[in-house]
């Protein structure tokens, strides 16, 4: 997944889903794959600490995609190389009649991330402009609209909190959907997943997909850019979901605080204590193993 970036929507771009292959491996294998995600994971727990220390800037992840497209795996996954003390993960379900008394981004802005957290949308604002338009809740003039105001709060998340948004579409083909339904419907652990409204949703698939396809010409954009993400394979969603957002912390010129201290003082205290005999320093790159 080193050409990642050829999965990133350009501002401009007319997307169409069929163009792109939602079992797309690029050639990597699977044991190749593993391997490359714990080095990311290592690195996504790094540079979540050099944020969560600057605490000058913020990270907002959107997961979008279609019913079992992977949004709760990607999480479980991905964020697990996370501190939770500085991510925390929101889930937006059906609005309920106080989120539908204001305006639809009410119930989202106060789970912006805060200087120096990353914040994880599970499903997001941009359900009100893909259920809302699929199940004809509000009419087109109002939908439509959603699309400049949603590019602006964006665009203000950046500008007024630094914070840095990316956004994932998880791409699957219907029959992996389907096949995962019936994974859902085997396996007793997964069962609670079920929801009435599956199989209806299927009915809509090409109502979706041609939603999909409008949110992610009209909102990608270089303050905030949607990948689209092949998710037949878990672990290729997995790969280059953890890939994007290593090189995304990169690019935000994390930079540590400097020391509120005066270190030459402090120093000179440890010194002092280690030679009153108060402890043993830790020699660097040795470590006591135990006996037995």
């Amino acid at each position: 997944m080193e050409d990642f970036q050829r999965f990133r929507v350009r501002p401009g771009d007319k997307v169409k889903l069929h163009r792109y292959d939602p079992g797309e491996t690029e050639g990597v294998s699977k044991e190749e794959g593993d391997g490359v995600l714990h080095g990311l994971l290592e690195a996504l727990g790094k540079l979540q600490y050099r944020l969560y220390a600057e605490h000058r800037q913020g990270l907002l992840v959107v997961l979008q995609g279609i019913d079992g497209s992977g949004k709760d795996g990607t999480i479980r996954h991905v964020m697990t190389g996370m501190n939770p003390a500085g991510c925390m993960v929101t889930s937006f379900k059906q609005p309920t009649k106080l989120e539908l008394d204001h305006d639809f981004l009410w119930r989202v802005h106060p789970h912006a991330p805060a200087k120096g957290d990353v914040a994880v949308f599970n499903r997001s604002h941009y359900e009100d402009v893909l259920v809302v338009r699929v199940h004809h809740l509000v009419p087109k003039d109002v939908w439509s609209k959603r699309y400049a105001l949603i590019n602006e709060f964006e665009r203000l998340l950046r500008a007024e909190g630094g914070t840095t948004v990316v956004k994932f579409f998880l791409h699957i083909s219907k029959a992996e959907q389907l096949q995962r339904f019936e994974q859902r419907l085997e396996d007793p652990e997964r069962q609670w997943k079920i929801a009435e409204e599956d199989y209806k949703e299927r009915e809509r698939w090409d109502d979706y997909v041609e939603a999909y396809e409008d949110v992610l010409t009209e909102t990608s954009t270089e303050h905030a850019p949607w990948y689209i993400v092949p998710a037949d394979k878990k672990w290729v969603r997995n790969l280059m979901v953890a890939r994007v957002l290593v090189e995304t912390l990169k690019s935000m010129d994390i930079q540590p605080p400097k020391p509120t201290v005066d270190l030459h003082r402090i120093r000179a205290a440890f010194h002092k204590a280690i030679a009153d005999g108060e402890g043993k320093p830790r020699v660097k790159g040795k470590r006591k193993g135990k006996k037995g």
